[in-house]
């Protein structure tokens, strides 16, 4: 893996909010990841949380407009905690420091991963934030986003309004079909001109939760495969929004507490040592 990261690379993400990191796999590497992603998709039988019967595509507590956003991209969330090759790979301690480096923090935890596919003739993914829907607060989050499939202007590569981390809150602007209800939550960002990140397989970005992003339709016969995990500063607090945590996990909870269950959130990468 190419994880050295150079100053050039930090300042851009700390700039932009996003860094897009060419061939961070090699051949080898790449033709893993896809494997250890194929078996630990067939191992979930469709499920897209480890602890629930939703499957990829139904309606959730999140967005219960499956007809629309479930032709977005399939999504199976925590796949480290169902599979142990997939585990190891999320929690691999160099991709830790290089989120930690990226976003000037001592050490980050694991919030959740997600497989990510686009399937032929997908819609596109709508201007969006991350951070608003996890149960912390922070300025700092962040995303590692690996293309595990070429990913083009025609088969739904990522965009990006750089800066706009920068500028953005942590109140929930949801998402919905329309690439520009954002928008209306946020009218100074119409003027900004977006970056389309398209990356070949075994390529990387890693992005500021607060960073605005979408992506493409699929307007091709073939798939977009992607592997993301977000990444959760350690020592962050419990801000009250449940998102991924059970009603076991929430009912143990109290607004402020540091989310630091190793089960749920383990430490990935940490200078406190």
């Amino acid at each position: 893996m190419r994880t050295t990261l150079t100053e050039q690379q930090i300042a851009s993400f700390q700039t932009n909010g996003f860094v897009v990191i060419e061939d961070f796999l090699d051949g080898a590497e790449l033709e893993h990841w896809r494997i250890v992603f194929t078996e630990a998709i067939s191992n979930r039988s469709g499920k897209k949380f480890p602890d629930q019967n939703i499957k990829s595509g139904e309606a959730d507590n999140i967005n219960s407009e499956a007809d629309y956003f479930g032709n977005v991209f399939e999504q199976l969330v925590n796949l480290w905690k169902t599979d142990e090759e997939m585990k190891k790979l999320i929690l691999d301690p160099k991709i830790g420091e290089m989120a930690a480096t990226l976003a000037g923090v001592n050490g980050v935890r694991v919030w959740h991963d997600q497989a990510l596919i686009k399937k032929p003739w997908a819609n596109p993914t709508a201007w969006h934030l991350d951070t608003p829907y996890w149960s912390f607060d922070s300025r700092d989050a962040l995303s590692i986003w690996i293309a595990l499939d070429d990913a083009t202007l025609q088969n739904g590569c990522l965009f990006f309004l750089p800066e706009t981390h920068t500028k953005t809150r942590l109140e929930d602007p949801g998402i919905t079909k329309n690439m520009n209800a954002i928008f209306e939550f946020y009218p100074e960002f119409k003027s900004i001109d977006s970056v389309a990140a398209p990356m070949k397989a075994g390529s990387c970005s890693f992005h500021n939760g607060l960073t605005v992003h979408g992506a493409n339709a699929n307007m091709t016969s073939g798939y977009r495969r992607a592997m993301t995990c977000a990444f959760m500063p350690e020592g962050s607090l419990f801000n009250g929004k449940q998102n991924i945590l059970s009603d076991t996990q929430i009912a143990s909870l109290e607004i402020g507490d540091v989310l630091q269950d190793d089960t749920q959130n383990p430490i990935v990468f940490s200078r406190k040592k």
